[in-house]
């Protein structure tokens, strides 16, 4: 599987396979499991799912660190792709781990689409 390099890209093919909604479904759950209040529609755009999930995000980093953590163990997001990431703007860095929150969260929902 080549994973979507861009947020569009990610929504495109989402979109394209009629997946959308279950991957709003698999990042509920997941958030569900970490104990975060956050419950996406399964209608939201995708522009705001993208803003209330970076929002969400920075403020764990900033805040509450010990569940930002515990999000990122429950979605499972490669421990080597968040070391490479550049931690010296907050606001940057929680951009990009909201893009591979999301690209982790569709590699799953693909994977269970693509098998079952």
């Amino acid at each position: 599987m080549q994973l979507p390099n861009t947020f569009e890209n990610l929504v495109s093919e989402a979109n394209d396979l009629s997946l959308y909604s279950k991957l709003i479904q698999q990042v509920n759950k997941d958030f569900l499991l970490a104990n975060i209040d956050l419950d996406f529609e399964e209608t939201i755009l995708p522009s705001s799912l993208k803003y209330m999930l970076h929002d969400t995000i920075y403020k764990l980093i900033q805040q509450k660190f010990a569940d930002y953590l515990n999000l990122l163990y429950i979605v499972d997001v490669s421990e080597e792709k968040i070391k490479r990431l550049d931690g010296s703007d907050t606001l940057k860095l929680s951009e990009q781990v909201t893009f591979l929150v999301l690209q982790r969260e569709w590699q799953k929902v693909w994977y269970r689409h693509k098998f079952s």
